[in-house]
C-alpha cells in the first residue's frame, strides 16, 4: 500500500482523505484509491467504484473530482475505485472477472479500508456502469459477496447499439463521433461476435435478472446511451428489482471528461444521496 495522502475539502466539520492502494484483481494486483472522511465519516457503507472510459480507456482519475463530491454529498461513506483489465490488454471477460475479484477482496479486508462490512454497494460510469451491472449479476450469480444496492450512471449496457437514442447519433454531425467511438470501444471489448449476446456482456439482453440489488440508474437527455439506461431500469422493474431511474437534464458529452462533470452536479449528487438514503431508511443528507 502506498502511504501516500491527500486532502480535499470537505463540508466544513468533516475532512476527506484519500490514499492509494493495491487491490486483487482476477489475475494480479490492481491500482485503487480509497477516499474516507478522516473522523465522523460512515464506516457502516463501502461504495465501490468502476471508471469509464469505453472499455478501452480511462483511470482513477477520471473520476477524482466526481467522487470526492460523492462522498461529502453522501454522507461520507467509504469509498474504493479500482481500475480493471482494460480491452487492449485483455477483452472481455477480463474486466468484468477484475470487478467481482475487488467486490471479493473488499469483503475480505474490511480492515484495511475502515469499513464495518455492514453494506457494500457497486457504482460506475459509461463503460464503469456496464461492470457494475455485470458485477452485480456476477456476485448473485455466484451467491457473494451480498450488495446492498447498485448506481449506474449514463451506462453503457448495448453492443448492438441499437436504441433510438443512439441510431440518432449518426444524423447528427457534431455526435456522430461518439457513435463511431462507441461502436470502436465494443470491437475492443467485445472482439468475438458470439460474445455480443453474452449477459455478462450486454446486460440488456439478460434474461435472468431478478434477484438483483436495488438499482439506482441515472442518464441524461442528449446522452446517446440514454435509451439503453431506461430500458435496463424498465427489465429490472419487470423483473421485481427495486429500481429508480431518473432522466437528468441536457449536459454537453463532447469533451473527453463530460461524464464525469455532469454526474458531479448537483442533481446527480442528491439523486445518489437519496437512493443511498431510501437504503438505509434515513432522510438524505442536506441538498
Amino acid at each position: 500500500m502506498d502511504a501516500k495522502q491527500a486532502r480535499a475539502a470537505g463540508d466544513g466539520e468533516h475532512e476527506l482523505e484519500s490514499r492509494e492502494l493495491e487491490v486483487a484483481g482476477f489475475e494480479g494486483p490492481l491500482a485503487g484509491r480509497l477516499y474516507r472522511a478522516v473522523v465522523d465519516g460512515r464506516r457502516d457503507l463501502l461504495i465501490v467504484f468502476f471508471h469509464g472510459g469505453g472499455f478501452v480507456d480511462g483511470d482513477l482519475d477520471e473520476a477524482d473530482g466526481f467522487l470526492r463530491s460523492l462522498a461529502i454529498a453522501s454522507g461520507y461513506p467509504v469509498v474504493l475505485s479500482s481500475t480493471y483489465t482494460l480491452a487492449p490488454v485483455k477483452p472481455f471477460p477480463a474486466a468484468v472477472e477484475d470487478a467481482h475479484a475487488v467486490l471479493a477482496w473488499a469483503s475480505r479486508n474490511k480492515a484495511k479500508l475502515g469499513w464495518t462490512g455492514k453494506r457494500m454497494l457497486v457504482a460506475g460510469i459509461e463503460a464503469g456502469g456496464n461492470i457494475a451491472a455485470v458485477a452485480a449479476m456476477m456476485a448473485r450469480d455466484r451467491g457473494a459477496p451480498r450488495l446492498a444496492g447498485q448506481i449506474l450512471i449514463m451506462p453503457m449496457l448495448d453492443p448492438g447499439l441499437s436504441t433510438c437514442s443512439m441510431r440518432e447519433l449518426p444524423s447528427c454531425p457534431d455526435k456522430a463521433r461518439l457513435a463511431d467511438e462507441c461502436a470502436a470501444a465494443y470491437r475492443g471489448y467485445l472482439p468475438h461476435a458470439a460474445d455480443r449476446s453474452h449477459p455478462y456482456a450486454s446486460p440488456l439482453q439478460s434474461s435472468r435478472l431478478k434477484n438483483l440489488p436495488p438499482a439506482l440508474i441515472l442518464s441524461t437527455d442528449d446522452d446517446p446511451l440514454r435509451d439503453e439506461a431506461e430500458a435496463y431500469a424498465a427489465r429490472l422493474i419487470a423483473a421485481g428489482v427495486p429500481t429508480t431511474v431518473r432522466r437528468l437534464a441536457a449536459a454537453q458529452l463532447q469533451e473527453p471528461n463530460a461524464r464525469n462533470e455532469c454526474a458531479c452536479t448537483g442533481h446527480a449528487l442528491y439523486e445518489i444521496a437519496n437512493f443511498i438514503a431510501g437504503l438505509d431508511g434515513q432522510p438524505p443528507p442536506g441538498r
